[in-house]
């Protein structure tokens, strides 16, 4: 599920991925995905393509809220969450620095280092 979430965000040009392991620190879920994209109508899109591929690859149906106004779109797929946001509400919620886990080391794999430091 992971490798298909990745994928996809991937093949719709969503930026700034990252993936924070959730396995141990949380019950809700084993991984959360954040990215953003570039408009409302591409995280909608990114959104939609997202759980259309987890439905038709694994047959599992996903809850997803926020798609009326894509600000942001999150999807429960389950053993995953997906957080889809346009980039000046991302950078409002910060969700990376909520979940860093205090002295952890950043989140994997293309986090920059600003996303996970108090805005100054």
């Amino acid at each position: 599920m992971h490798k298909l979430v990745l994928a996809s965000l991937d093949d719709d040009q969503a930026v700034d991925t990252i993936s924070i392991p959730l396995a141990g620190k949380s019950s809700i879920a084993d991984h959360m995905v954040i990215a953003s994209g570039r408009s409302t109508r591409q995280v909608a899109s990114m959104a939609s393509k997202l759980a259309e591929k987890i439905k038709g690859e694994l047959g599992r149906s996903t809850r997803i809220e926020g798609l009326p106004t894509a600000d942001w779109v999150l999807i429960d797929a389950g053993d995953v969450i997906v957080h889809l946001f346009r980039p000046e509400v991302r950078s409002f919620y910060n969700l990376e620095r909520m979940w860093a886990f205090g002295d952890a080391p950043p989140p994997t794999p293309d986090t920059p280092p600003a996303a996970l430091t108090p805005d100054a």
